[in-house]
């Protein structure tokens, strides 16, 4: 029954995106502003599918047919391998290939989603369900149904963190090896995998050891890949400046972040690039300060008063280390100088969406989600014309 509600709500989501992108294109003037555009029209495809894969999806699909070109080492290699290797089942088109891709795996990880939910949450299938709705609801969850590699990574992220509560080792270090080949942000899952080891006493050391080198193996061969190729082993990091945003290969912290943002209120122009930096920025601080709140919830933090010690109490060491993960996704981009792309990213900070549900007036929930519902509107919109959104 769960996965059939599941697949339900997968699907009215998949076709209600549909619908907002062909009612956009009859609405938005076409910009269309990114490299390699003009190749979407050699897939064969109607607008409305095709634009699915702007931006950063012609990366992915030129990375699978030619391998890699100057700079797109800063995409990460099992999206586009699986698209190269599974292209010749779907009639030989790189671009349906990535969409099913992303469409499974979403669909899949939604599935895994619920029913690790229901591990942690000790079967509150209100709370399952409403979990699933903000997820989908949220501004940029197209992305999850993109030639994006986020419909994978959430698979092999709700993959491994479900087989580490059922402490089922083996698929732990298959799909954390496989996410931190999919995105950086993978390795982090050595996160919530120490405090769960750090919980389970009966785990074996050796068994251990391996579960904690996975993700960082993953991301081991990438840049062994790279220092043979390119001579730089973080060749995925040095390269991003290329791909403007205002990105940087050196390390820049929140509070410059910050700086840089007030400045652009400031002082530039309102174009469509102003106001995506607005939603940029409004969207780290809300995402930001429930997970903030979400760590005080799940330490325990019961005394707050400077001239007092702190007393922790931990009831759920699975959402603890959920929430650090969290906070190290959103944290992570920010070190390259700007709040660009967070929007997207936001998509794996799962414990937002986890405390989101649990507050308890219902008001404020539901004023949560029909801001998501327009959002999601407006930059499904706007990023299937071309526009930049994240």
């Amino acid at each position: 029954m769960n996965f059939l509600l599941i697949s339900l709500m997968f699907l009215m989501w998949r076709g209600f995106d549909f619908l907002i992108i062909f009612f956009s294109q009859k609405i938005i003037p076409y910009l269309g502003f990114f490299p390699y555009g003009d190749q979407l029209l050699n897939f064969d495809l109607p607008s409305w599918i095709y634009s699915l894969a702007n931006f950063d999806g012609l990366h992915y699909l030129s990375i699978a047919r030619n391998g890699y070109a100057q700079y797109e080492q800063a995409f990460f290699p099992l999206y586009p391998i699986l698209i190269k290797f599974l292209t010749p089942f779907f009639s030989n088109n790189q671009l349906v290939t990535g969409l099913i891709i992303s469409n499974v795996s979403f669909l899949l990880g939604l599935i895994i989603l619920y029913k690790y939910l229901s591990l942690i949450f000790l079967k509150d299938k209100r709370s399952n369900i409403l979990t699933v709705i903000f997820l989908l609801f949220f501004p940029t969850s197209f992305f999850f149904g993109a030639v994006y590699t986020e419909g994978l990574f959430f698979l092999l992220l709700i993959t491994t963190l479900y087989f580490l509560k059922k402490e089922n080792y083996l698929f732990v270090v298959l799909f954390a090896f496989f996410a931190s080949l999919t995105r950086l942000v993978g390795v982090f899952l050595i996160v919530p995998m120490i405090i769960h080891l750090y919980r389970s006493s009966k785990t074996k050391s050796n068994i251990k050891n391996l579960i904690l080198i996975a993700p960082l193996l993953g991301l081991g061969i990438y840049c062994f890949y790279l220092y043979q190729t390119t001579g730089d082993p973080l060749f995925f990091v040095t390269s991003q400046p290329i791909f403007g945003a205002n990105r940087s290969s050196n390390l820049i912290l929140l509070p410059q972040v910050y700086w840089r943002y007030f400045k652009i209120f400031i002082t530039a122009a309102h174009d469509s690039r102003f106001y995506v930096s607005i939603v940029e920025f409004l969207i780290f601080n809300f995402v930001f300060i429930v997970l903030i709140l979400d760590l005080f919830k799940n330490l325990g933090i019961i005394n707050l008063k400077f001239n007092r010690n702190l007393r922790f109490k931990i009831s759920n060491f699975n959402l603890l280390g959920l929430n650090l993960f969290s906070l190290a996704n959103l944290i992570l981009p920010t070190l390259t100088g700007t709040f660009s792309s967070i929007p997207r990213y936001s998509l794996f900070s799962l414990s937002f969406f986890i405390y989101i549900v649990q507050i308890k007036n219902n008001f404020v929930k539901y004023l949560i989600l029909f801001t998501f519902l327009f959002l999601h509107v407006l930059l499904l919109g706007y990023f299937t014309q071309g526009y930049f959104i994240s």
